[in-house]
């Protein structure tokens, strides 16, 4: 199966468990890998017979800006719902990212792996 990735896309979420989180939106990371089938845009090369993948960042920071999701679970399940509903995709990895909340971590992250229902 061929892939489509999308790596570092940022965007912003209001979300957290605590009620300092909550106060503002936060700068999340969004990596993903797209399983779907890619011989025809190889072939016709036109964007029309491909996964749109600016049309994806589109649908991801739509999610994210409307969430009051509390856990990145719950915030990157919503994500992969909306790409199984809008494009055709066999299966998706997202790992999301949420970097500096942790004072002495780098990042914290959650990975889900899903496939179309």
């Amino acid at each position: 199966m061929d892939k489509i990735y999308i790596e570092g896309l940022r965007l912003e979420s209001l979300i957290g468990v605590y009620d300092w989180e909550r106060t503002a939106p936060r700068p999340l990371l969004v990596d993903l890998c797209m399983h779907c089938d890619l011989s025809r845009a190889a072939q016709t090369d036109n964007v029309t017979d491909t996964i749109d993948y600016a049309l994806v960042a589109e649908s991801l920071e739509r999610v994210a800006a409307k969430s009051s999701f509390e856990l990145l679970e719950a915030l990157a399940s919503a994500m992969l719902d909306a790409l199984f509903a809008e494009f055709d995709v066999q299966e998706a990895t997202l790992k999301l990212s949420k970097p500096g909340i942790l004072a002495n971590a780098q990042n914290v992250a959650v990975q889900l792996t899903r496939s179309r229902p």
